[in-house]
């Protein structure tokens, strides 16, 4: 294990079983979430982790939180490994890591007044008994999340609540266990675009005031230009560019990564990427082509494609692509 790493994720694969047998064929078939994922991150750093709805980037952060169980692969975390963790190991990782879910509405309980949403996590892990404690820790947590003056916050439910303020809510029930790890699937795609930049200035700020290290989960590029350190481009199961984000914004070299930028709208026509449409569904996760799992929607397609996975290549330092063309 390198130190310089917080998080470490070696040839991660989770697979869902697909239905029983059938009486034509024996063989178990098999949904491929996420298959053969390597990944790193160091303290205090946002990776964004981006690709079409699909292709396993919630079902890789359900897996690191402990929620799924990995089928093969190995995960460290601050140099513990984590990947088969018992129910109490996953209870005490889980004041470290925190999840930030996508949809506020739903995440939140309508029967629960914003004071017991946040103080629940302490409660669940038994920490600060004293209620007037427990209670200075909820403040805290609000007003870390942009929710001041917190007090005013306390005593109401989520339906008094608008879009932006409940998700600052979700923020804050992450925050007030003062976790070291956020994953945040989604946290702004239900918001207004007004609000979406106010959380994610939010994200920005608390990973400065508190060193906290996020993985930033989105299909849409153009919110993590100016906030994540680096991109992880992910496609069917697997990460097929990663690199420092500028690099990738500036140089991508993968076509699937290409195709993601060229439709970001560029308020300078001079700027503006040619647009590629791509052609095609993306293929069932059940039966998986053969070679480059790209080579069926792929605008630069080979023969060699078809039958060769491709394997990691480097043009810039720190940039790492899975493609036979580059």
């Amino acid at each position: 294990m390198t130190q310089a790493y917080f998080l470490e994720v070696y040839n991660l694969r989770k697979l869902f079983r697909a239905g029983r047998p059938g009486i034509f064929s024996r063989k178990a078939r098999y949904v491929h979430a996420v298959d053969g994922i390597d990944l790193n991150l160091k303290r205090g750093e946002v990776l964004a982790l981006v690709g079409e709805s699909g292709c396993g980037k919630s079902t890789l952060a359900l897996t690191l939180m402990g929620l799924e169980k990995p089928t093969d692969g190995k995960i460290i975390f601050d140099g513990e490994e984590i990947t088969h963790a018992d129910d109490r190991t996953c209870k005490r990782l889980r004041q470290r890591i925190q999840m930030i879910f996508q949809d506020p509405y739903e995440s939140l309980n309508p029967t629960q007044t914003i004071e017991e949403i946040v103080a629940e996590p302490l409660v669940v892990h038994g920490l600060e008994r004293s209620a007037k404690t427990r209670q200075a820790r909820v403040v805290k947590a609000l007003e870390d999340a942009g929710l001041k003056p917190a007090d005013t916050y306390l005593r109401r439910f989520p339906h008094e609540l608008s879009g932006g303020q409940r998700q600052r809510v979700v923020i804050a029930g992450a925050l007030v266990l003062e976790p070291n790890l956020l994953l945040a699937d989604e946290p702004v795609s239900m918001l207004d675009v007004s609000i979406r930049a106010e959380i994610l200035n939010l994200l920005a700020d608390l990973r400065k005031t508190r060193q906290i290290s996020i993985i930033f989960i989105t299909h849409d590029l153009g919110t993590v230009g100016y906030f994540a350190d680096r991109i992880a481009v992910m496609y069917l199961g697997r990460i097929v560019e990663v690199g420092p984000t500028k690099e990738i914004l500036k140089n991508p070299q993968h076509p699937y990564t290409k195709a993601l930028l060229s439709v970001i709208p560029v308020p300078n026509p001079r700027l503006r990427r040619e647009r590629v449409i791509l052609q095609g569904e993306t293929p069932n996760p059940i039966d998986l082509p053969s070679g480059c799992r790209f080579h069926p929607r792929c605008p630069k397609v080979s023969e060699e494609c078809k039958v060769s996975d491709p394997a990691w290549r480097e043009p810039a330092p720190g940039h790492r692509v899975a493609c036979l063309k580059v």
